[in-house]
């Protein structure tokens, strides 16, 4: 099976599920949100948050395809940009950090580690921008029968996010960046221990006739 990651643009908004097409739980705030589901297009006002986004900040969003089939997808954004991040009871975020919002991966592609896929390439983004660290508002104990906005603590956990503010119900939880010099220190470092554990001898070997 063949997977590819790309960025999400207002070109590829189509390939994403209807769930997270419509979704703008994260998008605007709760009472905007309300009157959107109501008398509002909710499609339209996702495609309008990723715009401006991606004029103001840049890159916001991953899609992974396999076999060519759109399989999942995943949203950040400075926390400013996501309203919604200030009505949890363990907001707000940190502000060395950028928020991870939506993640979801199609049900017949779960178990394949497609989730974990996104999570490392929004944190190589993340990196090469000079981002800190991603952080989340995890779900505990969600219902696996409904389409969440929220990503499962559980899942946050298993990819190596950590919780920094604990909650019964929605924990924030943060997985740390490492700059790219701390990967260059830490891959010449290696390197000297590797080099440090080679001896070479230059003396002639003695043979011993048979």
């Amino acid at each position: 099976m063949s997977r590819r990651v790309v960025g999400v643009t207002l070109d590829n908004l189509e390939h994403l599920s209807k769930h997270s097409r419509t979704c703008v739980f994260w998008e605007l705030a709760p009472h905007l949100k309300e009157q959107a589901e109501e008398f509002g297009d909710t499609e339209f006002e996702k495609e309008a948050w990723v715009s401006s986004v991606l004029l103001e900040w840049g890159s916001c969003g991953r899609i992974i395809y396999c076999d060519g089939i759109p399989a999942g997808s995943v949203f950040y954004a400075p926390p400013a940009a996501v309203p919604r991040s200030l009505a949890f009871p363990t907001s707000p975020v940190s502000p060395d950090a950028v928020l991870m919002t939506g993640l979801e991966v199609l049900p017949e592609f779960r178990g394949g580690g497609l989730g974990r896929v996104l999570v490392q390439t929004v944190a190589k983004d993340l990196t090469r921008r000079g981002v800190k660290a991603i952080e989340a508002f995890g779900e505990n104990q969600p219902d696996p029968d409904k389409p969440s906005c929220v990503t499962p603590a559980d899942f946050l956990l298993q990819v190596g996010f950590k919780t920094v503010r604990p909650h019964p119900r929605w924990p924030r939880l943060r997985l740390e960046l490492r700059s790219a010099s701390s990967w260059k220190e830490d891959v010449e470092a290696a390197l000297e221990r590797l080099l440090n554990s080679v001896t070479v001898s230059t003396a002639e070997p003695s043979f011993r006739p048979a």
